[in-house]
């Protein structure tokens, strides 16, 4: 390539330099190909402990991302054509050279609209909802959280999930899309995060489809799950995640956590994933409670001793105290709140989530509610404990 083709180049080059630098933790790979006449020379560069490392006609070697620009050009200058491809999360961006004219193309436009288009078509063939994970653009994370068949195709017995995880995204798409207006970055915090499917589909979606910088922590007590998590994104190339296997209650964040996420936490397992949102200021959060069992044992309410004297009514009417109790005391600690029904009763009858948005400091009008009715039900509450004291 002549001189003036190199300096162009560079140009382009070291916008993607700057871009690699600053997503470092997205970044899959940047392939090329260099030919002179008939000739092809295909490389590979990949990140090894935050050095790029090249394998290029036999040779191997590493490098410091802000020496990019000059190994690639160092190369350019002794052939006549170049193609190069960086792939990061997300999308892809093709650079091609010739003694003519240096071209910039990114798969973030066109082509990946073609590819939604594609998708949408794909996905309807199994069912009329319009999905936010989809079949055929998601298909290695739906495979490698077992949704997907190595075919593609998704089994039988994981309709139901694939369904719960994708109406999860749903209701809190709305929440997710305001916090990415808001912040450079943000990070998601999932309490009780078993095998951390909805992590892994919250990153997938935030990163991917949103595109958004975005760091993702999940905590269990479970040793044993939390390497499972762990074996996960190493397979799916997730670098922005962290797991730590911890009683929630003993979790002290080092980075400002954006969103709380908690699904079937246990009892009061729930509250202390509460009371973590709210002790650190967190500015949504998003609980699917389980188990209800502390309200059960202490409510009391005597206009109402005629129907709660059968257990299974004084066990829902329970439930229905303790997540009512929950939202109200997070209105008290200045959050908005709505409680919704998160999958069909047929599925699981603890299927109610409750959606918080900081929105003002405390309440002193809801305490008072609060304080009312905790009277009126003879209630000592575990989460009054932990966010009011």
């Amino acid at each position: 390539m002549n001189k003036q083709i190199l300096s162009k180049l560079s140009l382009f080059l070291s916008g993607l330099e700057q871009r690699l630098n600053e997503n470092i933790e997205y970044f899959k790979k940047i392939t090329f190909v260099f030919k002179s006449g008939t000739k092809e020379y295909a490389g590979i560069i990949v990140v090894d402990k935050n050095m790029l490392k090249i394998n290029f006609n036999t040779n191997i070697y590493t490098f410091q991302v802000g020496e990019f620009t000059k190994e690639i050009n160092r190369y350019a200058q002794n052939y006549e054509s170049l193609i190069l491809t960086y792939e990061e999360r997300g999308s892809s961006i093709y650079i091609e050279a010739d003694h003519k004219n240096v071209k910039m193309k990114s798969k973030d436009y066109e082509e990946q609209v073609r590819e939604v288009q594609k998708s949408h078509s794909e996905t309807h063939s199994f069912s009329n909802r319009d999905y936010y994970i989809k079949v055929g653009k998601a298909n290695q994370l739906l495979k490698e959280i077992g949704i997907l068949s190595s075919s593609g195709k998704i089994k039988n017995d994981m309709i139901r999930k694939y369904n719960q995880i994708d109406h999860f995204i749903e209701l809190i798409d709305s929440m997710l899309k305001e916090l990415c207006e808001k912040h450079d970055s943000i990070t998601v915090l999932d309490c009780g995060c078993g095998k951390s499917y909805l992590l892994f589909v919250l990153n997938y979606y935030i990163r991917e489809v949103l595109k958004k910088p975005c760091h993702f922590i999940g905590l269990d007590y479970s040793e044993t799950v939390i390497e499972a998590s762990k074996n996960t994104a190493q397979n799916l190339g997730y670098k922005n995640m962290e797991f730590q296997s911890t009683d929630i209650k003993n979790y002290h964040p080092k980075r400002k956590i954006h969103f709380v996420i908690s699904l079937h936490a246990c009892n009061t397992a729930t509250d202390e994933a509460i009371a973590l949102a709210v002790k650190n200021k967190v500015e949504g959060l998003a609980v699917v409670p389980c188990c209800q069992q502390e309200i059960l044992s202490q409510y009391s309410f005597k206009p109402l001793n005629s129907i709660i004297k059968h257990g299974v009514l004084k066990t829902r009417i329970a439930d229905v105290i303790t997540d009512g109790v929950r939202s109200l005391l997070l209105e008290v600690a200045g959050y908005k709140t709505s409680v919704v029904e998160y999958v069909s009763p047929i599925d699981t009858p603890k299927n109610l989530m409750i959606k918080a948005i900081k929105n003002s400091e405390l309440n002193v009008e809801k305490l008072e509610e609060y304080k009312e009715l905790k009277n009126l039900l003879s209630i000592e509450p575990t989460l009054e404990k932990l966010i009011l004291k």
